[in-house]
């Protein structure tokens, strides 16, 4: 297992911005990760575990415990019988839907360019285009609090629009198994295509983010009510709200994660005036 020290963290997230975090380690399987675990506890140290960072702001100061990369060395995807998938949670969440794709397998086309890793979708409950984790998800492999490993079926898991019994428990996904559908070869690949091609054409993937910044209100859209706000473009340092959509923001270049928060805060209580909704940030905050 890589250990290393004062490891800056912005070199780890989509958003390009966090300090260093006081030990960083990159286990290569689920003992590795219960041993990260132990090495966290050993010092007294609080941890935290990430995937490919896209999801995530941590503070310019860092992080003064364990981050744990639940990524590299554990990424395998295997096809199983009767149109099923097992995948480590340290596979992109987009190879998965690669990988079923190849073998004339849907049902994950919506995940095609999801930048995250599985451990990460399934925490969250990760979806776009109409689609969720939870459409296609048979069970997943925890690792919980006490270091046992728990397989949870889908009923377990509690999915709802992002969170899960994971996410409420501080639960660590070692692997999940996937119940796809079978389909037209080209046809998936088509879907896949046009949404990636949606994406490009509608989302800011040209800046560092970390993908949506704001949950999606009931009834309502938040980048729309940050358009309506005013704020398309508002910006804060090099922190600004995406002019190609409201929903995300921006790492220009040289933004810190206190610009980020302040905009954040900004945007909130704008909208809250004008829509009367209060915004709730999807980015976890560490």
């Amino acid at each position: 297992m890589q250990v290393k020290e004062m490891e800056p963290l912005c070199a780890h997230t989509t958003f390009r911005i966090g300090g260093p975090a006081a030990y960083y380690l990159v286990p290569e399987c689920a003992e590795e990760v219960r041993e990260g675990i132990a090495f966290a506890n050993e010092r007294k140290l609080p941890f935290v575990t990430i995937g490919r960072g896209s999801n995530i702001l941590f503070s310019d100061k860092g992080y003064d415990g364990v981050v744990i990369e639940v990524g590299r060395g554990m990424e395998r995807i295997e096809v199983l019988d009767d149109g099923m998938i097992r995948a480590d949670a340290g596979a992109g969440i987009g190879a998965l839907a690669a990988a079923a794709a190849r073998e004339s397998l849907g049902g994950l086309e919506f995940a095609s360019g999801i930048p995250g890793t599985l451990g990460g979708a399934v925490t969250m409950n990760a979806g776009a285009y109409g689609g969720e984790i939870k459409d296609c998800i048979v069970s997943a492999a925890v690792l919980d609090a006490d270091g046992a490993v728990q397989r949870l079926k889908k009923d377990q898991l509690d999915l709802g629009y992002r969170s899960s019994v994971i996410q409420k428990k501080g639960y660590i996904v070692l692997n999940a198994v996937f119940q796809m559908q079978e389909g037209e070869k080209e046809t998936i690949l088509q879907r896949m295509r046009e949404m990636n091609e949606s994406r490009r054409q509608k989302q800011p993937l040209e800046y560092p983010s970390a993908g949506s910044t704001f949950k999606r209100p009931e009834g309502h859209f938040a980048g729309k009510l940050i358009e309506e706000a005013g704020l398309r473009g508002y910006r804060i340092g090099d922190a600004q709200v995406s002019e190609k959509h409201c929903g995300f923001v921006i790492n220009r270049g040289h933004a810190t994660a206190a610009q980020v928060l302040e905009l954040i805060g900004h945007v909130q209580e704008k909208v809250f005036q004008v829509s009367g909704i209060k915004l709730e940030p999807e980015v976890k905050i560490i």
